[in-house]
């Protein structure tokens, strides 16, 4: 019996400590989008909260091209065995444009892929790799 109680205790501190490292996806995220042509990439930031185990956050807005696009609230946020997904909505020109992030967080950065319509009705599929801001 005295076996079984310091078995358990191990147990339960294991659980405690791995419980205190888990994997956060809290915090400011930055990476370069890569434009469409001869333009100059911009520098994208992604503000991610973790609480209650719900994923909210915001994809700050930037100038892309003649466009100003402004920051936006992320929706369909997921955080699951160390995957982020979520999407982001921009209307202009009485369009809707939705693109769809996934990426695996290891330490402090996300590594992933970006789905967006393409001008021609194809998915766009992009890399994308944001570290986390100190």
């Amino acid at each position: 019996m005295k076996t079984f109680r310091l078995l358990l205790a191990a147990v339960t501190a294991l659980l405690a400590v791995s419980a205190a490292f888990a994997a956060d996806p809290t915090g400011t995220w930055k990476w370069t989008q890569p434009s469409r042509g001869d333009r100059p990439a911009s520098e994208r930031t992604l503000k991610l909260e973790l609480k209650e185990g719900r994923l909210s956050g915001t994809l700050l807005g930037f100038q892309g091209g003649q466009f100003q696009l402004p920051d936006t609230a992320i929706a369909d946020a997921s955080f699951q065995d160390d995957t982020v997904s979520f999407s982001v909505t921009y209307e202009f020109n009485g369009n809707q444009r939705t693109t769809k992030y996934t990426g695996k967080l290891e330490g402090d950065s996300i590594k992933g892929t970006s789905e967006a319509p393409g001008r021609d009705g194809t998915v766009m599929k992009r890399d994308w790799v944001a570290t986390r801001a100190k």
